[in-house]
């Protein structure tokens, strides 16, 4: 008897949270959200979350985009309604984001960059928490972020706009500042939003990965 091999995306998720309208993962850096790659986030999801129970169950989706080096919170849909109704939840700026980077170079305290990208408006918030000495980077700065717009790369463009790109960015980062770290440093690391089915509350992070901690491992994030 012949057994059928199922092939599954090698994709390690971890689930924050999951109920029968949508799902919260952990996305590894390095791993695409979606594509015509086999090996995506997308392509995994439904061998890690439950099928939805609802009416209109479908296979789960990504409901917003993260950039292949960026690790943290991935919010996805499980049923048809919830896809639309998270979509617009982010469309209409219901989404509390914050992120972490690692970025090069003395940074001011905390500020407003408000850079239009392609043409649309864009604002991003930053606060330093922790600065440090660094022979090849001069110093290095542990940054919470808070974009109040969603555009594509918006916080590695804002950060490289002020001469203080992402460690390790190889797009953006800036011929003057070697980015040849390891490894995109940028992490989503919460998420709040009202659920859009039961109203309450829902506040997810995701924990620190590793390639942050080797610069800044005493911080309490």
């Amino acid at each position: 008897m012949d057994h059928q091999v199922i092939n599954i995306p090698d994709v390690s998720l971890d689930v924050l949270y999951e109920d029968s309208f949508l799902a919260a993962i952990v996305k590894p850096a390095g791993v695409l959200v979606s594509g015509n790659k086999f090996k995506t986030i997308a392509n995994a999801l439904s061998y890690h979350l439950t099928k939805s129970g609802q009416g209109d169950a479908c296979l789960p989706q990504p409901v917003h985009r993260l950039d292949f080096g960026t690790s943290g919170v991935l919010l996805c849909g499980k049923t048809q309604s919830s896809i639309r109704k998270l979509n617009k939840m982010f469309e209409n700026k219901r989404m509390l984001k914050s992120y972490f980077a690692i970025t090069a170079g003395q940074m001011p305290p905390s500020g407003c960059i408000d850079t239009p990208i392609d043409n649309k408006e864009a604002l991003s918030y930053f606060e330093v928490i922790q600065r440090i000495e660094s022979k090849k980077y001069h110093c290095l700065n542990l940054v919470k972020l808070n974009p109040k717009t969603g555009r594509r790369h918006q916080l590695r463009k804002h950060l490289a706009s002020i001469n203080h790109p992402v460690l390790g960015d190889q797009a953006y980062g800036l011929k003057h500042i070697s980015s040849k770290a390891k490894g995109l440093h940028l992490h989503s690391y919460s998420l709040e939003f009202i659920h859009p089915y039961t109203d309450e509350k829902i506040s997810l992070v995701a924990p620190i990965p590793k390639r942050f901690k080797k610069w800044f491992p005493q911080k309490a994030y």
